[in-house]
C-alpha cells in the first residue's frame, strides 16, 4: 500500500521532529518537512532540513546578518526539495516505471567559526544519480560564504587549488588502478582543468578547504561524488 506521512510546514511539528543534534551555540538543524511514499514500484523519503537559531542564542551573541543568511538558505533548500517532490508526484500520475527518491542532510562542520550543512539528493530510475548542495556560514559575521570569501581580496585561489587537485587525482590513480579521473583523457573536453568561483566547498574541522564534485563532474559515474582536501600550506599565503 502507498502512503504519505506528514508533508506539512508547521513550525510546531518541525521542532517536534527534531532529529539532528545541536551544532555549536548559535544554530541547530531541525526537520522542517518529512515526505514519504512507498509502493511496489515507487518510493520517496524526503527529509527537508531547516537551520534555526539555537534557543540560547541572544541578540548580543548573534551576528547581525545571521538570521538573513538562514532565511536565504532555508528558502533555497525548500525550493530544491519542493521541486523534487513535485517531479516525483508528477511521475506518480503516469503510474509507469520505477523511481526511488531520497533527500537527507548532514552537518559537515561544527567549529566555533564555521557551520556547513550538506543537502544530499538522490534520484533513481533505471540508474541512480546523487547530487549535493553545500551551505557554509561564517558564524562570526553571520554571512553565507562563497569560496572566494575565504581569501584575501584579488588573490588567485583558483590556480593553486586546481593544480593541487590535479596532483591528488594523479596520485590516487597511480596508487589504485580502479580509480580514474578525467585528467588525461583522449577526449579533451572531459578533462578537469580548473575549478570555478561556484565550485562546491566546505571547511573541515582542521580549518582546511575541501573541494567537492558531484557524480560525473570529474570522473565516471561509478566513482561517485569525490572530495579533495587542500593542504593548508597550499593556501596559507592567501587565506584570510
Amino acid at each position: 500500500a502507498a502512503f504519505v506521512i506528514l508533508p506539512n510546514t508547521s513550525a510546531t511539528v518541525a521542532y517536534a521532529m527534531e532529529q539532528i543534534p545541536v551544532i555549536g551555540q548559535l544554530v541547530k538543524v531541525v526537520t522542517f518537512r518529512d515526505y514519504e511514499y512507498e509502493s511496489e514500484r515507487l518510493s520517496a523519503d524526503v527529509e527537508v532540513p531547516e537551520i534555526v537559531l539555537e534557543e540560547g542564542a541572544t541578540d548580543s551573541n548573534t551576528p547581525e546578518n545571521l538570521e538573513a543568511s538562514l532565511e536565504e538558505i532555508n528558502a533555497e533548500i525548500q525550493d530544491i526539495t519542493d521541486e523534487i517532490v513535485a517531479e516525483f508526484e508528477t511521475y506518480l500520475e503516469t503510474e509507469e516505471g520505477y523511481q526511488d527518491v531520497t533527500v537527507t542532510s548532514e552537518v559537515l562542520t561544527t567549529t566555533e567559526e564555521y557551520f556547513t550543512l550538506k543537502l544530499i539528493c538522490y534520484q533513481g530510475t533505471a540508474s541512480g544519480y546523487q547530487w549535493n548542495h553545500y551551505y557554509t556560514i561564517d558564524l562570526s559575521t553571520g554571512e553565507r560564504l562563497a569560496l572566494g570569501d575565504l581569501f584575501v581580496e584579488n588573490a588567485d585561489y583558483i590556480t593553486p587549488i586546481s593544480e593541487n587537485i590535479k596532483e591528488q587525482m594523479q596520485a590516487q590513480m597511480s596508487a589504485d588502478e580502479m580509480v580514474y579521473y578525467w585528467l588525461n583523457d583522449e577526449i579533451d573536453e572531459l578533462n578537469f582543468k580548473t575549478i570555478t568561483e561556484e565550485t562546491s566547498f566546505y571547511i573541515n574541522e582542521k580549518n582546511n578547504v575541501v573541494i567537492s564534485f558531484n557524480q560525473g563532474e570529474v570522473a565516471p559515474m561509478y566513482i561517485g561524488d569525490v572530495e579533495f582536501e587542500i593542504p593548508a600550506e597550499v593556501l596559507d599565503d592567501i587565506r584570510k
